[in-house]
């Protein structure tokens, strides 16, 4: 993976797996932290979001970034700036995840529905050791459409779409390590 010139590097958690980094979810990591540590509305979030996203932005030539990094250098800022009673209650969650149903319906074919359920089964089981705790699933209705092979939306679709959300809730509640996850499909 490459990042770009102005652009932030990749965050990678313990399991490898990579995150695009999100400054409203550092600010609401740090307001979180603040408000455990007695600070609510704390009003140093935002610059401490900002300083440390232009910390990020002049890595520009490492692609990578380990998670534990970004975690260790907020948490030194936070000491440095004299709020060390709040460094024991940053503890980040990695950013969001973001998967699109229509690259996993494209990756089974049309008309393929078990390659299709296949394929989000393991896409789901494998964040299962990345301690993330939201995931946005997108792109539901033209996934449903790519595996019904219909051009406009039938009853056959709304049935379709109920399975896979009906699938997604299953799977999510099925696992113990996964029934703090926040979930949306859409």
């Amino acid at each position: 993976m490459v990042a770009f010139k102005e652009e932030f590097p990749y965050l990678r958690s313990e399991s490898g797996q990579l995150f695009e980094f999100n400054q409203q979810w550092l600010h609401a990591a740090i307001t979180r932290a603040a408000d455990k540590a007695g600070y609510p509305g704390w009003w140093l979030t935002d610059h401490i979001t900002e300083s440390i996203a232009f910390y990020l932005r002049l890595r520009n030539d490492e692609p990578v970034v380990p998670f534990s990094q970004l975690s260790q250098t907020v948490r030194y800022v936070l000491k440095m700036i004299g709020y060390k009673e709040i460094v024991p209650h940053f503890s980040p969650a990695p950013p969001p995840i973001a998967i699109s149903l229509l690259e996993v319906a494209e990756a089974a074919g049309a008309g393929y529905e078990l390659a299709f359920f296949d394929g989000l089964e393991k896409r789901i089981a494998a964040l299962v050791h990345s301690g993330v705790d939201s995931l946005h699933l997108y792109g539901l209705q033209p996934s449903v459409k790519h595996l019904s092979g219909a051009k406009a939306w039938t009853r056959a679709c709304d049935a379709l779409r109920e399975e896979v959300v009906c699938f997604v809730r299953e799977k999510l509640a099925a696992n113990e390590e996964l029934k703090h996850l926040h979930c949306s499909v859409r």
